[in-house]
C-alpha cells in the first residue's frame, strides 16, 4: 500500500519537480512526485508515433559551456545533482543565425562570432553594445528580489538602432518570454546570458537522456513517483495545503508542497480555487510546431550550415499573439541534425519549425476541421520558414520525405496543464515561489528562471531555499 503522507509533494514530475526531488531526497527529505501524464518530462518531454519517438520542447540545452567552465548555471546543476556532465553527453552546436528580411547576424558557443557580426554590421551601436554586454555580465539574474524592470526600456538606454533591438530580443523572447512584446529585465538577461554568452548543446538521442539521467537520480536517491496519478484539488485549511486530493480522489498530506503546474494552474487547484488571481496572471502565448523526418539529412540539399534559424520578416519584430490561427511572419528553425556529434550521426533528417499561434482559434474546432486546419498551416508554416534558407525543390523535398506531425496550443495544454497553451506560463513571474499558502511553492516555468537549464535550476533553488534552509516558515 503506498504512503500518504509525505515531508514534500511535488505536482508534476517536468525537469523543476524531478531536480527538486532529487535534491530533497539527496537530504533525507520523504519526497512523491504527482504527474497526471505517463511520461515525465513536461514542457520538454517526448511522444512515440508507429516506433519513432519526436522531441517536443527542446530544440537545445541552453547554457552550454565546455569542460572546465567553472560557475555556470549548468556547472551549478551538475553538481548539486550530482550528475557528471558526460552522463547527459551534450553535443555543442554549430553554428545559429538571427535572419531578418534585409540583415542577418551569425552566432555561436563562442561569443566572440555574435560579438563580430554586431560590430561589423552596426559599427554606429558598438559603444553601446559594449555597455549592454557589460552589463549583462554584471547583472544579478538569480536574485529572488529583484525590482521588476522593462528590458525593452533598459536595452533602449544602450541601443537606439531598432533593427539589431529586435534582432537580439527575437531569439531571447522566442526561448523564454511570456509577455506580449517586452519582458523583465532579469529574464533578459537570463535567456541573453543563456543563448548569447554561453550556448546550445543537445544529445545525440534528444531529450529523453535528459529525463532519463534525472529519473536514474531520482530513484537512487529513494524519491517516489506516482505516474498517472495527478493533483485534483489542494485543501486549504489554516493558511497551508493540508490536504491532496488525487485524481481518483484518494488523499494524501504533506509537510510541504512544490507546484511545479505553473501559478494560474496552481492557484485553480486550491480549494477554494483562487480564480481571480489566476485570470489576472494567465499566460496568452502559445506556439504551434511542425515536424518533417527525411531519409537524409537536411545538410545534404544545403541545409546544413546553420543549427537553429530565429526568423522575421516584418518590418518589426512583432511577439504578440496572433490574430490568425498562426503568425507566419517569425519563427525558429531547429535542425537536430546540425550539432557536432563527433563520428555519431543521427538515423533520420528531422526538420522543425515553431511559430506564434492562437490558442482560441484552434482550441473549439471540431475534430474533422482541427485536422484539415493542421494539413492547411503545415504546409504555409514551412513554406514561410523556407524562405530564410537555401531552395530546395518540392519535388526533392517529397522525394525524401518519411512522415511528418504537428502540435498546436490544443495539444500543449491537452498534455502540459498550461491553461490556453501558455508554454511560458505566466507573464508575471513569482521569483522568490511562495504563494499565499505558507506551505506551498511554484517551481519552474512561473517562478521565472528559463530553459531546461533554468528549469531545474529553479527546483533546485526552490527546494533549498524554502525547505532545505528552513526559509519557508513565516
Amino acid at each position: 500500500m503506498k504512503d500518504s503522507h509525505y515531508d514534500v509533494a511535488i505536482i508534476g514530475a517536468g525537469m523543476s519537480g524531478l531536480a527538486a526531488g532529487i535534491r530533497l531526497a539527496h537530504f533525507g527529505q520523504k519526497v512523491c512526485i504527482f504527474e497526471r501524464h505517463n511520461a515525465s518530462g513536461g514542457l520538454n518531454s517526448f511522444y512515440s508515433i508507429a516506433g519513432r519517438r519526436f522531441d517536443v520542447g527542446l530544440h537545445a540545452m541552453t547554457n552550454y559551456v565546455p569542460p572546465g567552465v567553472k560557475g555556470t548555471p549548468l556547472t551549478k546543476l551538475l553538481r548539486q545533482l550530482r550528475i557528471e556532465r558526460d552522463e547527459f553527453g551534450l553535443c555543442p552546436q554549430k553554428r545559429s543565425r538571427i535572419a531578418f528580411r534585409d540583415c542577418s547576424l551569425k552566432f555561436s558557443n563562442d561569443f566572440a562570432v555574435l560579438d563580430a557580426e554586431v560590430r561589423a554590421q552596426f559599427p554606429a551601436q558598438a559603444t553601446g553594445w559594449d555597455s549592454l554586454v557589460q552589463l549583462v555580465r554584471a547583472h544579478d539574474d538569480v536574485s529572488l528580489d529583484a525590482k521588476p524592470q522593462s528590458a525593452r526600456a533598459v536595452v533602449a538606454q544602450h541601443l537606439t538602432d531598432p533593427l539589431l533591438t529586435d534582432m537580439l530580443f527575437c531569439p531571447v523572447m522566442y526561448y523564454g518570454s511570456a509577455q506580449e512584446q517586452d519582458m523583465e529585465f532579469g529574464q533578459f538577461v537570463i535567456m541573453f546570458k543563456a543563448l548569447f554568452l554561453e550556448g546550445f548543446a543537445r544529445p545525440l538521442d534528444g531529450v529523453r537522456v535528459v529525463i532519463r539521467v534525472l529519473l536514474d537520480k531520482y530513484r537512487q536517491a529513494g524519491g517516489e513517483r506516482r505516474m498517472k496519478c495527478g493533483v485534483a484539488r489542494l485543501i486549504e485549511e489554516d493558511g497551508r495545503a493540508a490536504r491532496l486530493i488525487l485524481d481518483d480522489g484518494t488523499e494524501v498530506t504533506a509537510e510541504h508542497v512544490i507546484s511545479s503546474a505553473g501559478y494560474a494552474e496552481t492557484m485553480k487547484l486550491c480549494d477554494p480555487p483562487r480564480t481571480a488571481e489566476a485570470e489576472k496572471n494567465t499566460g496568452a502565448l502559445s506556439f504551434t510546431e511542425t515536424i518533417s523526418i527525411f531519409k537524409q539529412a537536411p545538410a545534404t540539399w544545403g541545409w546544413g550550415d546553420d543549427t537553429i534559424v530565429f526568423f522575421n520578416d516584418s518590418g518589426r519584430f512583432d511577439y504578440v499573439r496572433a490574430r490568425e490561427p498562426v503568425d507566419l511572419r517569425s519563427g525558429v528553425i531547429c535542425f537536430p541534425n546540425n550539432f557536432d556529434y563527433g563520428a555519431a550521426t543521427l538515423p533520420e533528417g528531422i526538420f522543425r519549425v515553431t511559430c506564434l499561434a492562437n490558442y482560441d482559434r484552434w482550441a473549439k474546432l471540431p475534430e474533422d476541421r482541427y485536422q484539415a486546419e493542421k494539413r492547411q498551416w503545415f504546409e504555409r508554416i514551412q513554406g514561410s520558414a523556407r524562405r530564410f534558407l537555401p531552395p530546395v525543390s518540392d519535388e526533392l523535398l517529397a522525394a525524401n520525405l518519411v512522415t511528418t506531425d504537428m502540435f498546436t496550443p490544443r495539444t500543449v495544454e491537452k498534455f502540459t496543464g498550461h491553461l490556453k497553451g501558455a508554454i511560458y506560463g505566466a507573464p508575471r513571474k513569482v521569483r522568490d515561489g511562495r504563494t499565499h499558502l505558507r506551505n506551498l511553492y511554484l517551481c519552474g516555468t512561473d517562478q521565472g528562471f528559463l530553459g531546461i537549464v533554468g528549469a531545474m535550476l529553479s527546483g533546485i533553488s526552490m527546494a533549498n531555499f524554502h525547505i532545505l534552509q528552513g526559509s519557508g516558515s513565516r
